[in-house]
């Protein structure tokens, strides 16, 4: 999460979604930077309006523009898939001898393993009531979040390559694909909301 308190602006920062590479870029812009441990790093907009906003807003007396990044379900989970393909990775979260329909089925199924369970983005996305974001942007389409941002804080970004997980095969079952489609029907439903790049 980063936090711009002239530009009265706060990025959230949905997992998955180059959040590493945006720190990185705009760190040493902001007035407040939280990159570890994961749980605050990764504020979901919930936790973000119960508790962040009213203390910005009651310290400046003004309100924060919110914005976040989602990417597309499939390429989402396909993106945590390969991040768990890492040697580094603890063997119980680990991909590396799991085929990416087997990881989407069991991200699919209740109680999920370990392995697969890696959240949803409308869950992280979605107010549970009141305000959400003010702005979502389409992770594959970073070039008008960048415009974004470069219109707020007003300076040229650049965002390096991060955090970017290993190559690796993405195929479904036309079976597993459909059972993708029901499970994350909200994830897909609030992506293809975003038909102009952004919210």
């Amino acid at each position: 999460m980063l936090v711009f308190w002239e530009q009265r602006l706060a990025f959230l920062a949905t997992p998955k979604t180059g959040s590493t590479a945006i720190a990185a870029a705009l760190e040493s812009l902001a007035s407040v930077s939280i990159q570890r441990p994961p749980l605050l790093k990764h504020t979901t907009v919930h936790r973000y309006r119960r508790f962040v906003g009213p203390y910005l807003r009651a310290a400046s007396k003004e309100d924060f523009t919110v914005v976040a990044l989602m990417r597309e379900p499939r390429d989402w989970l396909g993106s945590w898939y390969r991040y768990r393909q890492r040697e580094d990775v603890d063997p119980a979260r680990s991909t590396k001898d799991v085929s990416f329909d087997d990881f989407v089925r069991a991200w699919c199924s209740r109680p999920t393993p370990d392995f697969a369970d890696v959240g949803s983005q409308e869950l992280f996305l979605r107010p549970r009531h009141g305000e959400g974001l003010d702005h979502l942007f389409r992770y594959e389409r970073i070039g008008s979040f960048v415009a974004f941002l470069e219109d707020r804080l007003g300076c040229e970004i650049i965002l390096p390559r991060l955090n970017v997980s290993p190559v690796g095969t993405t195929e479904l079952s036309a079976e597993t694909e459909a059972m993708l489609r029901e499970a994350a029907a909200k994830d897909f439903a609030l992506y293809s909301s975003l038909t102009g790049g952004e919210s």
